[in-house]
C-alpha cells in the first residue's frame, strides 16, 4: 500500500488557528458529556442512593468486565428537547465487554424523570437494539423505570420506532437467538412489564424491583382490591408464585453479579470472518486533525491529510487516484480491520460518482467493510454537468451504495448538504453506524444557497404582480431564511434528535472504528445484489 505523505504546514498561522477553534469545540463536547453523565439532578441521585441502589451508570462499570470499552450510543440524545432532562433522554445504551462477550447495555436512568421514557427515550432504546440486532449482540436491559411519559404519547404510542418496537425487536431478536436478559432493579409497570417479561431470562432484585401491568392504586380502582406492592409484584412473588421472573437477588451487586454468569454460559461467540492484521498507529499524530479542519466552515478540509493521521500506518492504497479526483476511494487498515474508505475531496461529478460505484462493487465482491468520510456540498450543477448525465453516474452511486450489504459506516466530518449527504450513506440507508466529528453540520442545503432559492421564487412571484423589491426588504426576507438552517445543521442537532449515533473527537475515531470493526467481524456476510444500474 501506499505510504500518504503529509504537506501540512503544522507550524503556520493557519494551522494554529484552526486548531486552537477545533480544541474549543472539543471541550464544549466534553462539557456536554459531563452533563449526560450525571443523569439527573443532585436531589434525585441523593434519593437513588438512599434506596440502597448503585446509580445507573455505576450499575453498568459494575455489569462490564474491569477495563472495558464502553462505546456510549446517542450519548446526547434529547439534548434540549425537554424541560428538565438532561443530554441522553434518561436512558444509558451502549457496547461493552461482559464476561469477554460484547454485549449490548440498556439501562433506565431512574435518576432522570423517574426514568420514563419520553419520544426520544423510547428512539434511543429501538435504535440500541438495532445495532445490537445488527451484530448479534446479546441485549442486556437494566430495567427501572416509571413507564410512559403519558403527556408525549403521541411519540411514544402509536406507531413503529416508539414503545411498541421495543417488544417487536426483543421478539424477534430472540427468535434468532441473539439473547435477550433483563435486570428489574427498581420498578416496571403498565406496558413497560413486558420489556422484561418478554426477555429469555430476567433478574429481579429484592425488596427493589417490583414488575406489574397495574400498580397498586390502578388495581383499586379498576377492582377495588387492596394489595401492597410486594404481594402484587414483589421479586419473591414473581420467582416463587408467577414464574415471571427467574433469579432473584439480595441488591444491586448480587443481580449483576448474577447477570455476569448469565452470560458466561451463553456458549461460544461466532468465529470471526477476516483475518485481522497488527495494528499500527498512524505515521502522523492525529491530534494535528484539530489543525487541519479549518475554523471557517466555507473552507473544505483536505481529507487525504486527514486519512494520513487515521488510518493504520498512514497506508492507503488508492483506487483510480488520477478519475474522479474529487473523491478518494481506497484500501486502508483501521485498528488492523481491512477497509474501504470513500472520502470527499470536493464536489462529486460524474466521474467520481462512477468511481464509487464500481468502488463499492469491488469491496462487496471482496467482503471489505465500507467507510464514508463526508465532507460535500452536493453534486454537480449546471449544464455541463447535466448534459455529462451526473443524474445518471449519481443514481450508480446511490445504487450501489443502498445495494452494499457489507458492512457501511458514515461519518461526517465537515459538511454535508443536499443528495451528497444521501450518496455518502446517509442516515436514510442505514449505514450499520454514524457518527459526527464535533464541527460537522448537514442540511438540504447550506444557509445561504437555502435563503438565495427563496428570495429568488419569492422576486419571481413579485415580478409576476408587477411589483419591486429593494435590496433591504430582500435581506429581511433572507435573514431568518438563513436562520433557520444555520440551527438545523449543527452536529449537536443531529445528535439530539438521534440522526446520528453520537459525537466523537476525531481522536477517538480510530478506537471507535476499531471497536466496530471487531463486531462486524463476528457477524455472517451477505451476498450483494445490486439493483439495476443506468447506463
Amino acid at each position: 500500500m501506499t505510504i500518504l505523505t503529509s504537506h501540512a504546514d503544522v507550524g503556520g498561522e493557519a494551522f494554529a488557528r484552526n486548531r486552537e477553534a477545533y480544541l474549543a469545540l472539543v471541550e464544549r463536547l466534553r462539557t456536554r458529556r459531563r452533563l449526560a453523565w450525571a443523569g439527573g439532578p443532585p436531589k434525585a441521585r441523593e434519593r437513588h442512593l438512599a434506596r440502597g441502589k448503585l446509580l445507573p451508570r455505576d450499575r453498568v462499570e459494575a455489569l462490564l468486565d474491569p477495563g472495558s470499552p464502553f462505546l456510549e450510543i446517542g450519548m446526547l440524545a434529547g439534548e434540549g428537547l425537554y424541560e428538565g432532562v438532561p443530554p441522553g433522554a434518561g436512558i444509558i445504551t451502549g457496547i461493552g465487554l461482559v464476561s469477554g462477550r460484547p454485549c449490548m447495555i440498556i439501562a433506565n436512568d431512574a435518576t432522570v424523570k423517574g426514568g420514563t421514557y419520553y419520544g426520544m427515550t423510547c428512539k434511543k432504546h429501538v435504535r440500541a437494539q438495532q445495532i445490537a440486532w445488527r451484530h448479534r449482540l446479546p441485549c442486556i436491559t437494566l430495567v427501572d423505570s416509571g413507564g410512559a411519559f403519558l403527556p408525549d404519547m403521541a411519540n411514544i404510542f402509536p406507531d413503529v420506532g416508539q414503545f411498541g418496537s421495543i417488544f417487536n425487536n426483543q421478539v424477534r431478536m430472540s427468535a434468532e437467538g441473539i439473547p435477550q436478559i433483563a435486570v428489574v432493579m427498581g420498578p416496571c409497570t403498565a406496558g413497560g412489564a413486558y420489556i422484561p417479561a418478554l426477555c429469555d431470562q430476567v433478574v429481579i432484585v429484592k425488596g427493589q424491583g417490583y414488575m406489574y401491568l397495574g400498580g397498586p392504586e390502578l388495581t383499586f380502582a379498576a377492582t377495588g382490591e387492596q394489595v401492597d406492592n410486594e404481594t402484587l409484584g414483589g421479586a419473591l412473588m414473581h420467582c416463587s408464585v408467577s414464574g415471571v421472573t427467574d433469579y432473584l437477588a439480595e441488591d444491586d451487586k448480587h443481580a449483576l453479579a448474577i447477570t455476569r454468569e448469565l452470560v458466561r454460559d451463553l456458549g461460544e461467540p461466532p468465529a470471526a470472518r477476516w483475518t485481522k492484521a497488527p495494528a499500527k498507529a498512524p505515521r502522523y499524530d492525529p491530534s494535528e486533525i484539530y489543525g487541519l479542519v479549518s475554523h471557517d466552515p466555507k473552507i473544505p478540509s483536505d481529507t487525504r491529510e486527514i486519512l494520513a493521521r487515521l488510518v493504520d500506518d498512514s497506508r492507503f492504497q488508492e483506487f483510480k487516484p488520477l478519475y474522479g479526483d474529487t473523491l478518494l476511494t481506497g484500501f486502508a487498515h483501521i485498528q488492523g480491520h481491512r477497509i474501504g474508505i470513500l472520502a470527499n475531496q470536493g464536489v462529486l461529478f460524474p466521474e467520481s460518482a462512477n468511481k464509487a460505484a464500481h468502488f463499492i462493487d469491488l469491496c462487496c465482491q471482496r467482503d471489505i467493510p465500507l467507510l464514508f468520510l463526508a465532507d460535500v456540498t452536493g453534486f454537480m450543477v449546471g449544464k455541463a454537468a447535466e448534459q455529462a448525465g451526473i443524474a445518471k453516474a449519481g443514481a450508480k452511486m446511490i445504487t450501489a451504495m443502498a445495494s452494499a450489504n457489507v458492512p457501511k459506516y458514515t461519518i461526517l466530518i465537515g459538511a454535508s448538504y443536499g443528495a451528497g449527504y444521501l450518496a455518502m450513506c446517509g442516515r436514510p440507508f442505514e449505514p450499520t453506524a454514524m457518527f459526527a466529528w464535533p464541527n460537522a453540520r448537514s442540511a438540504i442545503m447550506g444557509p445561504e444557497q437555502a435563503a438565495t432559492v427563496m428570495a429568488l421564487v419569492r422576486r419571481q412571484n413579485l415580478e409576476k404582480e408587477g411589483r419591486s423589491w429593494s435590496p433591504e426588504e430582500e435581506e429581511s426576507f433572507k435573514a431568518p431564511v438563513r436562520k433557520i438552517y444555520e440551527d438545523f445543521q449543527p452536529a449537536d442537532n443531529f445528535s439530539a434528535h438521534l440522526w446520528v449515533d453520537g459525537i466523537i473527537d476525531p481522536l477517538e475515531t480510530r478506537e471507535v472504528m476499531g471497536l466496530l470493526l471487531e463486531l462486524a467481524s463476528h457477524t455472517p456476510s451477505l451476498p450483494t445484489p445490486f439493483g439495476v444500474f443506468r447506463f
